[in-house]
């Protein structure tokens, strides 16, 4: 904390007389309310204005987003991928990098539940529920701590409103079907302001049967490895893949003049199947998961005047979660996860285009298992941070940077670890006029271990291995650079991120030859690795007419090579491309979408190599008013009818991605 202050306060006394000094940079062209990022940026800058590697889906693409997962809904995105582990359990793969490493955000707080934990268990946040997602890829988010070493994917909803919706109330009823699952989904949202509070109320509900696939569910790479051949092509519906969600929640807040304070709650209850995962000694039951999560959130921001402090910003929560794996009818293994944290933010003043914010964040979440999988001891996690981020931006040049102190404890039944972490990054930018964006930036993060790293011991069905953790583990590091570069010259756009990151004392699951509970043991083992990799976007904008006529050609890619001194890292999804059209005609929009996945087989132990495939989606919506009003659209998800098996996935040799699928759906908006 003291490195913190210094830190601070040597960057203000020797950055103050320059700053006051000059004159402020110039606003950037087109910049948008909707621009600005919140994530990793307490200050708030634009996207084409940092060094940060960032996505965003608004409230408009969410809205009409497939009825699906964390994971499956930002699979695709430039260096994103999914665990696809089953419908209701998908996480986000983030450059290679997935589990402990890819922190998953609610408002900007943790989510307090189990996903990160194994890849079968769901995430406690849902893309129905946000009115935003932003996604930032990379080591650079000190702001949040070494969980965040793979990157960070924050889902902001409206649950606590800051604003006063526009006359009074605003919200919007959506439904939609599809068709390779039979199933369907419903979602409303309404805020409506009374004086000074604003209500708000929400609650969603998806139901889906197995969906179909193109092919058998096992694959042919698995079929060979066995010495078996594959005697049919047929594909059919994959065996227990349903799922079911229920969301439902509400906030209220007070809003004055300079600042808003809010409280909610929300209520997630789901049921879903885990294809190719049954158990022995229980005539092979299939296995299915029950979750339910009550959470409690407070949040508020305010503005003030204390030194170089503008304004101030608090939020915390606090969560109740369990999940029961059911092997039939018997409770196989629960997981529970109950906990809370906090987070406050003074964010500077901009003076002069120097901006800033210092922060604290606390947390306590108590972990247990009980059953036939309780491969993980009870354990209490405790953690505290603070950081300091600083940003000067005179216009051509800048400089960007932070420091972070996290403090890690894990009291288990088997020991007791803590561990010290520092975390920097320092970031250059030049713009050699207005339209380019030149960064630099060099980061060094700390990740303490999990509980599972440390303290695992016994079968897990889930990655199919008997784990036995290390409580010896120390900290793993990752030192990385990265650059950057925007191009805007109007009818052609353009986005690359250039990375490679080295990491000191990787946490690998690395088999060890033994066998245990008819299982292949595999261990915690720390090792050196190195990953590198690019993520690229264009646009060109063929046709622009007014707000509501235009035409475009997007293209994007992404690779990743990951390597460990053990051999390849386990999972590294290959390169992808994709290419699409955007049409907007009046209410007419529409895009067709080309996306190539490579194949893969640079694989590590006990891993199979996996054939890339090409999918066909197009997507069509009728919209008279764009500020409101009804939304219509309709949309063809791998028309080819691809077998896709994600690399990234344990069960990409059990359980293949959906087959062709319709979705029609209707959104209306007041």
């Amino acid at each position: 904390m003291c490195k913190l202050v210094l830190f601070s306060a040597v960057s203000w006394m020797a950055l103050s007389s320059a700053v006051l000094a000059q004159d402020p940079p110039a606003a950037e062209a087109g910049d948008r309310l909707d621009d600005i990022i919140v994530t990793g940026a307490p200050y708030g800058v634009t996207r084409r204005a940092t060094t940060l590697a960032l996505e965003v889906l608004d409230e408009t693409e969410l809205a009409t987003a497939p009825p699906s997962t964390l994971g499956d809904v930002l699979n695709g995105l430039p260096g994103v991928r999914t665990t696809a582990f089953a419908v209701g359990a998908s996480r986000p793969v983030i450059r290679g990098l997935a589990g402990p490493r890819v922190l998953v955000l609610s408002n900007g707080v943790g989510l307090i539940d189990a996903s990160g934990l194994s890849p079968d268990h769901q995430v406690a946040a849902d893309p129905a529920d946000a009115s935003r997602i932003e996604v930032l890829r990379g080591p650079s988010t000190l702001a949040y701590g070494g969980t965040a070493i793979g990157g960070v994917v924050n889902v902001i909803d409206d649950r606590i409103a800051s604003v006063a919706p526009e006359g009074g109330r605003d919200g919007r009823i959506g439904l939609q079907s599809t068709r390779v699952d039979g199933g369907w989904a419903a979602s409303a949202h309404l805020s409506a302001a009374v004086g000074p509070l604003v209500v708000s109320l929400e609650g969603q509900r998806r139901e889906a049967g197995d969906y179909a696939i193109p092919q058998p569910a096992e694959s042919r790479r698995l079929h060979e490895a066995e010495g078996e051949t594959l005697e049919t092509l047929e594909g059919g519906d994959l065996e227990n893949s349903f799922s079911n969600v229920s969301v439902y929640g509400g906030g209220l807040s007070w809003i004055g003049a300079d600042g808003f304070v809010g409280l909610s709650v929300r209520r997630t209850e789901s049921d879903y199947g885990v294809p190719g995962h049954a158990h022995e000694g229980h005539d092979d039951a299939a296995v299915t998961i029950g979750l339910q999560q009550t959470r409690y959130d407070l949040r508020g921001e305010w503005g003030l005047d204390i030194g170089p402090f503008a304004r101030i910003r608090a939020s915390g929560g606090y969560a109740d979660y369990q999940h029961g794996e059911l092997e039939g009818d018997e409770v196989g293994t629960r997981f529970l996860s109950d906990g809370w944290e906090g987070r406050v933010e003074l964010v500077q003043a901009n003076i002069n285009g120097w901006q800033g914010a210092i922060g604290a964040q606390v947390l306590r979440r108590d972990f247990d298992a009980i059953g036939d999988e309780a491969y993980v001891p009870r354990t209490r996690i405790t953690e505290a941070g603070a950081f300091v981020l600083q940003r000067l931006d005179r216009g051509r040049v800048g400089v960007e940077g932070g420091l972070r102190f996290d403090h890690r404890r894990l009291d288990s039944l088997v020991a007791e670890r803590r561990f010290e972490n520092v975390s920097a990054s320092l970031g250059l930018f030049y713009r050699p006029d207005g339209d380019w964006f030149v960064g630099l930036s060099l980061a060094s993060s700390g990740r303490g271990p999990t509980e599972a790293e440390l303290f695992a011991d016994g079968p897990h069905a889930a990655t199919r291995a008997y784990e036995v953790g290390d409580p010896d583990l120390r900290s793993e590091r990752a030192n990385s650079i990265e650059g950057t570069l925007h191009v805007d010259l109007g009818a052609v756009s353009t986005d690359l991120h250039l990375y490679h990151a080295r990491y000191d004392g990787f946490i690998d699951l690395a088999p060890t030859g033994g066998e245990a509970d008819d299982l292949p043991v595999f261990a915690y083992v720390q090792t050196d690795a190195r990953f590198t990799g690019f993520e690229v976007e264009a646009t060109w904008r063929l046709w622009d007419e007014g707000d509501r006529r235009s035409l475009r050609l997007e293209a994007a890619g992404d690779h990743v090579r990951g390597d460990t001194d053990l051999g390849p890292a386990a999972r590294i999804p290959p390169w992808s491309a994709t290419a699409r059209v955007v049409m907007q005609f009046d209410a007419w929009s529409g895009r067709l979408e080309l996306r190539e996945v490579g194949a893969q087989d640079r694989v590590a132990a006990f891993e199979l190599p996996t054939d890339g495939y090409r999918t066909l989606n197009a997507f069509l919506a009728w919209s008279p008013d764009p500020e409101g009003g009804l939304l219509v659209y309709a949309e063809g998800r791998n028309l080819n009818d691809a077998e896709v098996r994600e690399h990234a996935s344990f069960l990409k040799d059990l359980a293949p991605s959906p087959g062709r699928n319709l979705r029609l759906g209707v959104v209306y908006r007041f």
